[in-house]
This record gives structure tokens, sequence and C-alpha cells, in this order.
């Protein structure tokens, strides 16, 4: 196997064709990433701060909001940086460690999405069991498990697919480094073994799927013979936010990697590509915090402390 069969560097697919309209697409991001590190920042800081929130649900949405800090970091500066320097090109080395962070950063966000659904099933169903089933050394277990799981899946995915000789080029079809798009340079049936693997890992993830769509029949039916309209009102507030980041993440990734061949096109692929990698890190913390009111109080409660506390700090050197 020659060397010529790995290439020093990809190009990857750009926004636009003008400088101007690139130049557009950076502010454009920089705004969204903007708002994903500030509004995940705000949840992870908010919780950590308030002893209040220290429950499983809160210590799950943590590890939630520093996944979708990495995700969004792994995938979104790189896109800007091109735009910004007129620019396509993205190292064999750089490419590599996109494409395992991402896989890490998904695979992640899945899992404890799963884990969270769980908790909400054994919250609302078996609420006499919860503080049993769900302790504190529980929940650092099943974080650890999703963490460690998806590092080792992660490296199997990277190894597979980089070991696979390209003989089609180093043109991607999109703004980052995907594993179906770089299968796509290479030659004849060398691929097979990481498509065999992508199969196994969405039977497992439709496995997965199966079985958060039965915890929420489970958990609305439960929530529908509550008596009270308050209480109904407060478990609906904890489980619809979370069943809307898992919509909005399923729905539009299901949908970019099971459409017709005859749907794709460059600029649908980076459309959807927009959708499930970029849009739900930075909309997760707007949906979390839109009807779950004790996060929505914690949150504001920092914000008013940390303009308070910048308010002070000028006087107070004043008259030091």
């Amino acid at each position: 196997m020659s060397n010529s069969s790995f290439p020093i560097e990809f190009l990857l697919l750009p926004f636009a064709d003008t400088h101007e309209l690139q130049l557009l697409h950076f502010v454009l991001f920089l705004g969204i990433y903007l708002a994903a590190l500030l509004g995940n920042g705000l949840i992870l800081t908010a919780i950590v701060c308030d002893h209040r929130l220290h429950t499983p649900m809160y210590f799950f949405l943590v590890n939630l909001a520093l996944i979708d800090m990495g995700s969004i970091s792994t995938t979104v500066p790189k896109s800007m940086a091109n735009s910004l320097w007129d620019t396509r090109v993205i190292s064999y080395a750089g490419c590599g460690a996109q494409v395992f962070l991402f896989v890490v950063f998904v695979t992640a966000e899945f899992s404890l999405l799963i884990i969270m659904a769980y908790d909400r099933y054994i919250a609302i169903c078996k609420p006499l069991h919860y503080g049993t089933i769900m302790d504190s050394r529980a929940c650092v277990n099943m974080a650890a498990a999703a963490w460690g799981s998806t590092f080792i899946y992660a490296v199997l995915h990277t190894a597979n697919t980089f070991s696979v000789p390209l003989c089609q080029g180093n043109v991607l079809d999109q703004f980052f480094c995907e594993i179906p798009q770089i299968l796509k340079l290479s030659c004849s049936d060398a691929y097979l073994r990481e498509v065999g693997l992508i199969v196994v890992s969405v039977c497992l993830l439709f496995g997965c799927f199966v079985f958060l769509v039965l915890s929420y029949v489970q958990i609305f039916k439960t929530v529908l013979r509550i008596p009270s309209q308050q209480g109904r009102h407060k478990a609906f507030s904890t489980c619809l936010p979370h069943l809307a980041v898992v919509s909005l993440f399923t729905s539009t990734a299901i949908f970019a990697y099971l459409k017709p061949p005859s749907m794709s096109s460059s600029s649908l692929n980076l459309l959807l590509a927009v959708l499930y990698s970029v849009l739900p890190p930075a909309v997760n913390p707007l949906i979390y915090s839109m009807r779950n009111q004790e996060l929505k109080v914690a949150v504001r409660k920092l914000i008013w402390g940390m303009i308070f506390s910048t308010h002070k700090n000028p006087f107070s050197l004043q008259y030091q």
C-alpha cells in the first residue's frame, strides 16, 4: 500500500463561492457559537453553584452541557477560520482529530439522552424507588460508562476509517470531516469493514431508540393519571424539554443519513449538517431553561449576581 493512498490534507465544502458571503457565514457561525458557549456555560455554572440543583437530573444536564460545548467546538471554529481566510484546507491529522472528537461527542450525547430518559422514567413511574435506584454512585457510574464506551467506540471508528486507502481525491462534500464523506473517497471495497461496523452501530442505536420511545410511552401514561393539574404540569416541565432535545437531535440525524440518494446534494448536505451538528448545542440551553422553573430561577440569579458584582467592583476599588 503506497503512501499516495493517504493524502496529506483534505478540502472541505465551502458555504459560499464569494468571499463576501463567506464572511457573512463567519459572522453567523460566530454568533451561533458564542450563543452556544454562553447558554451552556450559564446552565453549567448555575447548576454547579446552586446546591438545590445537585440532583441526578441536573447532574446529567451538566454532562450534556459539556458535550454540547465540545461538540460545537469540534466543527464550527475550523469552518469559521476557513471562511475568514478564504480557504478550504484541513490537514490529515486535523481531519482525524475532528472525526474522533465528533464521534465522541455525538455518541456521548445520544447515550446521555438515553440515560436522562431512564432517569425521568424512574422519577415519574417509580418515585418511591428513585432515591435508591438513582443514588450518586449510580449516576457517576452511568455517566462514566457513557463517556468510556463512546471513547472506545470513537477510537474504533476513527482507526477503521483512516486505515482505508483513498483513491478518489481529497475533496469532502461537507463543511467538516465526516466518516461517510471520507468513505466516499475510498478504493473499491476497502471500506466494507467500516460499513459493517456502522451497520452494527445503527442496530444498537435503533435498540436504544426503541427503549427511549417505550420509556416515554410509560411516562406519559403515568403523568396523565396524576390527579392534580399542578403535578401534571411539574412532570411535563421536566419531560418535554428532554423530549424536544431528543426529537431535534434524532430526527435531523436520521434524515441526514437515511435520506434517498436522489435527494442528495451539496446544499442539502450542508443544511442537514448544520441542523444536527450546530443547531442542537445552540438551542438545547434555551429548550431546557424555557419550561424548567428551577433552572430558570438559578440562571436568573447567576446573571443578576454577575451584574451586581461587576457594578460593585469599580465602586469598591474607588474607595480603597
